[in-house]
């Protein structure tokens, strides 16, 4: 059984600036409740607790948009996600006391460690588990399946490959979920970014490899090139014979009559975006590379594959201006 999770109101609140007011979370969670989805994931888009100067500012509080989303659901099961450094437990323990059943905590692949304490205080207050391993292209098939490890060790129950690079294939993809499988106990998931414009290849690679938690979002909202998109995963599952228990024709009304009207530009694949996939980079670097390349007079494709040598992950948004400065100097130099 394959049980699909949305993330248009945390993965896709990337793409609206973090703007979803409280109402329309709750409008498109009824929806996808309605159309049969699960689990549906909402808050900040870079997680619990990042509403900031930094990350930006959200339209409402993580607590509120659980609160919304727990209301106008009868059967969903309401997702929160936890990044250690940038969420905390108290924010957990909130999120979890306005209705959220379930967290799924984020750290890079290489540091799976990081996550023993939220893993095990959720499971310790009754929370379903999930966790990411972030960034999954960095680490080949065995390394990653032995971080994975330990977060079977620490109590996940469901245990992610997260593309958020969207550098991934179906082939890389799929050997990370087989490696995956053959290493732990736990559920295994998958969750693509579409810069290389192979999201939905990429989910199916992960099914068919033995994953059976898969993320979408709807009309694919969600860091620079988005996500796989929902309503066109769950029509790819049934058709190549897996069957998430959705109401496709249900899930693409909410697309079309919902989500459509919220957006404020369409979800492409452009320069930026593929770059970010080609280059191997974090998908939240997309608007801070794009103003970083601007102020400083820099092509932003010199300045992503810039990054993308010094392999630059999640946490170091600092270094995009570094290098951007350094670039300058040199660019104009050419000039």
């Amino acid at each position: 059984m394959i049980t699909l999770v949305d993330t248009s109101l945390r993965d896709g609140m990337s793409s609206v600036s973090h703007r979803f007011t409280p109402d329309q979370v709750g409008a498109v969670a009824r929806g996808l409740d309605r159309a049969g989805v699960r689990v549906i994931e909402v808050a900040h888009g870079i997680g619990i607790g990042a509403s900031s100067v930094q990350y930006g500012f959200a339209a409402a509080t993580d607590v509120e948009y659980v609160r919304a989303a727990v209301a106008a659901v009868d059967r969903a099961d309401i997702a929160v996600l936890y990044v250690p450094g940038i969420s905390t437990l108290a924010a957990l323990d909130a999120a979890r006391d306005a209705g959220a059943a379930t967290v799924r905590v984020a750290t890079h692949c290489t540091e799976a460690d990081c996550a023993e304490q939220p893993i095990r205080h959720a499971r310790d207050h009754g929370m379903r588990v999930m966790s990411f391993l972030m960034m999954s292209h960095k680490l080949e098939p065995a390394a990653l399946a032995e971080q994975a490890a330990k977060l079977d060790s620490y109590g996940a129950q469901v245990i992610y490959v997260v593309d958020s690079a969207g550098a991934l294939v179906p082939g890389s993809a799929g050997a990370r979920v087989a490696a995956l499988r053959d290493a732990v106990h736990a559920d295994i998931g998958f969750h693509a970014h579409n810069n290389l414009g192979v999201g939905i290849g990429n989910a199916l690679a992960a099914v068919e490899n033995g994953a059976t938690y898969i993320d979408g979002s709807l009309r694919g909202l969600g860091a620079s090139a988005g996500n796989a998109q929902t309503e066109v995963l769950a029509a790819a599952l049934e058709r190549a014979g897996h069957h998430p228990g959705v109401d496709v024709f249900a899930l693409i009304e909410v697309a079309e009559r919902v989500i459509a009207p919220l957006m404020t530009e369409p979800q492409i694949i452009d320069e930026t975006a593929l770059l970010l996939g080609y280059a191997g980079l974090y998908s939240t670097f997309f608007h801070p590379a794009k103003r970083a390349a601007d102020k400083y007079g820099v092509p932003v494709r010199e300045l992503l594959l810039e990054l993308g040598r010094r392999e630059v992950i999640g946490g170091q948004e600092d270094m995009i201006i570094d290098v951007a400065a350094e670039l300058s100097s040199r660019y104009g130099a050419r000039q």
